[in-house]
């Protein structure tokens, strides 16, 4: 008999106590050497799972067994060759062929007999319950863990895990970062790119300290994990940790993010303003380069077009140059603003005792509700599915409800994160005129107002308030670059945030 030796470890949990590999080969030889079998061809390793079929090295013993190269395996266990019932089939149809003629175990006996084959398939069949009865043990700890409170795996960029309560802890180092990431990609003037760019920059890396890529920056800004829950198997829990992110802002970025979630038509020319405008006439703007220079036109699909034709990119680029200059903030200004922001949280609290006392009460109704729907759901008066829709919405009226909550402690400053977000949109249109990103300051531009047209080669547009209002005090003569008096607990319209937003101070380029 020529037997071929199969060696097989894997990092799963089951095979922790499983001899390593090395040590393996080292008693099977030393086996194969007591009784004589002559040993033939490679020694076959395998480091993967045998839960599922699709090995590698195992087909290649197989192949090696089927030219007729070997008679038999020599393995530690049956467990090591099969752990489902596909492998464990082969291995049995492969000896009922006669293409194995044997099978030698050192804890293991087999002979290729009827009762052999019949033991040979309990093994299998023991195996394989082995590993299912785990998979169930580990997903009905994981479904408790998450039951608790407690993500059950690897924590997201801002939190890290601990190893002693085996909860999620606030990285601080990183929790800022990304709490920024949140509130720049709010304003609609930062693109995935940008913040990745961003992250580089400021030196904020993932949890295996690898780059921050836009593929990783797009998954943090879609994970509901920042607001303080978690989204387990399509299901919404709440979670134990601390979040980075008010549900607000998270749900401002997702709608920033489906508004650019159309895939762009890929032009053979990359001119950075098309898109951006429209012709007075109504027509659109194209673009085209003669004698190496980009020129903004009418297309004249309206009819006649009396405007005058032919913008050279160069002097576009100035003309929005000169309006971003107006709402721009220079970095020391912004970090002025956002300390005074947070000085501002400071001071005026509120007594709302009143308002919050109603709030709680209407959160335990919530808590009643979900706990009611719990009961209906064990009951089978609900399915999986009724059930995870109702218990979601649940949760985020919980959350919402926890949220007001907390600004109302906080002193009702309903205005701050906007605030936050709007002076960061202005330290944007700073940062844009010193890069020159073109294809950034459109995407900015259709951000901050509308109704962009080319009038007479001079480019024009509708700010938004309190855009208008900042641009209009940066057009005058002798900017009042003096700090603000901010309104302590006022009331949160759009008038009075673009009163208080006219009051910057402004930053200008030579001034």
């Amino acid at each position: 008999m020529r037997y071929v030796i199969y060696a097989r470890k894997s990092t799963e949990d089951e095979d922790r106590q499983v001899l390593s590999i090395e040590a393996q080969i080292f008693e099977l030889r030393e086996f194969a050497a007591k009784e004589k079998l002559e040993i033939v061809g490679p020694t076959f390793v395998e480091t993967k799972t045998a839960k599922e079929p699709g090995r590698i090295k195992f087909a290649e013993m197989l192949s090696f067994l089927e030219k007729g190269k070997a008679d038999g395996i020599i393995s530690w266990h049956p467990d090591r060759l099969a752990r489902n019932s596909v492998d464990g089939g082969k291995i049995i149809y492969f000896v009922d062929r006669g293409l194995i003629k044997s099978l030698k175990f050192p804890t293991f006996w087999f002979e290729p007999t009827p009762q052999g084959l019949f033991m040979l398939n309990i093994a299998f069949g023991q195996s394989k319950y082995f590993v299912d009865n785990l998979r169930e043990n580990v997903k009905r700890g994981l479904r408790q863990k998450i039951r608790n409170g407690v993500w059950p795996g690897w924590a997201p960029v801002g939190y890290t895990n601990n190893l002693k309560t085996r909860g999620i802890d606030i990285d601080h180092d990183k929790a800022l970062k990304v709490r920024g990431m949140f509130e720049m990609y709010a304003t609609g003037a930062y693109t995935l790119h940008s913040l990745a760019n961003w992250c580089k920059e400021n030196n904020l890396r993932g949890n295996l300290d690898k780059e921050m890529s836009i593929n990783t920056v797009y998954k943090i800004l879609q994970n509901i994990f920042y607001t303080g829950l978690m989204k387990y198997r399509g299901e919404i829990f709440e979670g134990a940790h601390e979040p980075l992110t008010s549900k607000k802002l998270f749900d401002t970025c997702q709608e920033v993010m489906s508004k650019r979630g159309k895939q762009k038509e890929i032009r053979k020319h990359n001119f950075s303003f098309l898109g951006l405008m429209k012709c007075k006439c109504g027509a659109s703007i194209t673009a085209e380069t003669q004698k190496g220079f980009i020129y903004y036109r009418c297309t004249k699909k309206k009819g006649l077009c009396k405007e005058k034709h032919f913008l050279r990119e160069e002097m576009l680029t100035d003309q929005i140059k000169s309006f971003l200059q107006k709402v721009s903030l220079s970095s020391q200004d912004t970090e002025k603003v956002l300390a005074v922001l947070d000085s501002e949280q400071d001071k005026a609290r509120q007594d709302s005792q009143a308002e919050i006392g109603t709030l709680k009460r209407q959160l335990e109704t919530i808590e009643a509700k979900l706990q009611k729907l719990l009961d209906v759901y064990l009951a089978d008066a609900l399915s999986t599915e009724e059930y995870a829709a109702k218990k979601q919405s649940l949760l985020f009226q919980k959350g919402a409800l926890s949220e007001k909550i907390a600004d109302i402690e906080q002193r009702g400053l309903s205005w701050l994160e906007p605030a936050r977000e709007f002076i960061l949109s202005l330290h944007q249109a700073a940062k844009l005129i010193e890069t020159e990103n073109k294809a950034e300051m459109t995407t900015f531009l259709k951000n901050i107002g509308s109704n962009h047209i080319l009038e007479n080669r001079q480019f024009k547009f509708s700010p938004k308030t309190p855009y208008d209002l900042v641009a209009e005090r940066g057009e005058a003569t002798s900017p009042d670059l003096s700090f603000p008096n901010w309104c302590r607990g006022g009331e949160s319209n759009t008038r009075h945030d673009a009163l208080q937003a006219s009051a910057l101070p402004l930053s200008y380029h030579g001034g």
